[in-house]
């Protein structure tokens, strides 16, 4: 019984009339709710912690303000990356990154692919220091699959897009290369 439905008690002590009818209590949660509850937990916060290379790519053609941050090692690296990331191995965060990124800054980090948890080990360490991080799903992998921007060490590296990952089009450089147009025209492909 709340403190709202118990009976008011005369100041002489003396018995009141009846007290009025309790509310009726407030339905319990079933197990079914809470586990429907569960999901909806998990997957807003995925989707509060998570982002993917269309997204990624369509933040940055709109001029959002964020840091994207290649957490692999230095042969991966050298060896491709997203166009403009910045090159932090998670190994190295906790020591480099308030140096390097204000950290007022969002945070985006990505690693390989989805084999791979470097991604998730770097947001970790940037959420341990208190940035606002999120992890790319898919890494570079997807980012590169999607025909994306990419880098080596020797400059910008033509990929085509794979069918599998996006939509094949966009224009006379995808109909001539095989590849995504990517210019400020992009719109992601997968309608999520």
């Amino acid at each position: 019984m709340s403190l709202e439905t118990l009976p008011a008690v005369p100041a002489d002590g003396a018995p009141s009339a009846a007290p009025a009818a309790a509310a009726a209590p407030a339905p319990t949660a079933t197990a079914a709710d809470a586990a429907r509850q569960a999901r909806i937990d998990h997957f807003a916060a995925r989707l509060a912690y998570e982002t993917d290379p269309s997204d990624v790519r369509a933040a940055q053609l709109a001029g959002e303000e964020f840091t994207l941050v290649d957490v692999r090692g230095e042969g991966p690296w050298a060896q491709g990356r997203v166009a403009g990331a910045l090159h932090l191995p998670h190994r190295e965060i906790a020591a480099r990154a308030e140096r390097e990124i204000p950290r007022d800054r969002p945070v985006i980090v990505y690693c390989w692919g989805p084999g791979c948890n470097g991604g998730t080990r770097g947001a970790l360490a940037f959420a341990r220091l208190g940035y606002e991080v999120r992890e790319m799903i898919g890494g570079y992998e997807y980012w590169a699959r999607e025909g994306l921007p990419v880098v080596d060490d020797a400059g910008p590296v033509a990929r085509a897009a794979d069918p599998l990952t996006t939509v094949i089009g966009g224009g006379a450089l995808a109909a001539a290369t095989g590849t995504r147009a990517v210019d400020a025209a992009f719109e992601p492909d997968c309608d999520c």
